[in-house]
């Protein structure tokens, strides 16, 4: 294969690859609004925890992990305008790794989506 085979064969590599990535974002983008999910969704690094912010109108989900060499403790609230409807903590023995704080913020994230699809 000469020189110009190779750069056209990967020129067109190039465009698969984008168009496909292109037509992932768009499917997503579809997910989303195919579902009513006009859910803000801001999740943030705490030291070796993290916290996630939901709101949607005046409905708000917060979920903080804090993890501590000793132990992790999760704090979940819920409200609706100024009103809290759930205010609840948990504390675990020991720290939670980086794999179970992402699996139990993405766990939060599906259940407040889902919980808001039903409404």
């Amino acid at each position: 294969m000469d020189r110009n085979g190779f750069a056209s064969t990967a020129s067109r590599l190039l465009i698969m690859i984008s168009l496909s990535w292109c037509t992932s974002l768009v499917w997503s983008a579809r997910a989303d609004a195919d579902t009513g999910d006009d859910l803000q969704i801001e999740v943030t690094k705490k030291g070796a925890g993290k916290q996630v912010i939901i709101s949607q109108g005046a409905k708000e989900w917060f979920m903080l992990v804090d993890v501590t060499p000793e132990n992790a403790v999760v704090l979940k609230q819920e409200k609706e305008h100024d009103q809290y409807l759930i205010d609840e903590s948990e504390t675990h023995d020991r720290p939670m790794t980086a794999d179970e704080v992402e699996a139990t913020i993405a766990d939060y994230v599906n259940s407040v989506k889902a919980r808001a699809r039903k409404k």
